[in-house]
């Protein structure tokens, strides 16, 4: 047993869907099906489902208010992770913490973040390096 889905709630998903469809793509996820309202991403296990909200806030998404801060993706190699990292600004994705890349999270821990248009916070990580 484990994690079987996450739905976001989207405020504008058309402003944001091509930055998501990137980074989704990027770590290895794929469109499993799409309607108006939003769509969902998987890889046969855990999906994630994009959807607009109809219930908008004032001031829209923000990771720091109650809910979830952000989602972690296993990306690859720490090389796979670079690549995301150098490739997300031209889709959409501001680097986070960059001044403190790959090692934001610690000495050991391989990870870059990243944050959408729309104030979504995601991070990068690296399969452990095996000793």
């Amino acid at each position: 047993m484990g994690l079987h889905h996450v739905e976001l709630w989207i405020d504008d998903l058309d402003l944001v869907r091509d930055e998501w469809a990137w980074l989704l793509g990027r770590v290895g996820l794929s469109r499993l099906s799409a309607w108006p309202g939003g769509e969902t991403w998987g890889d046969g296990g855990a999906y994630l489902t994009l959807t607009g909200s109809p219930n908008l806030a004032d001031g829209g998404h923000d990771r720091r208010r109650p809910g979830v801060n952000h989602l972690a993706f296993w990306a690859g190699g720490r090389g796979d992770v670079d690549a995301v990292m150098h490739d997300a600004p031209a889709h959409g994705w501001r680097p986070l913490y960059h001044e403190r890349y790959p090692h934001a999270g610690g000495p050991d821990h391989y990870a870059g973040w990243l944050q959408n248009a729309a104030g979504f916070k995601v991070e990068v990580v690296a399969e452990p390096v095996a000793d």
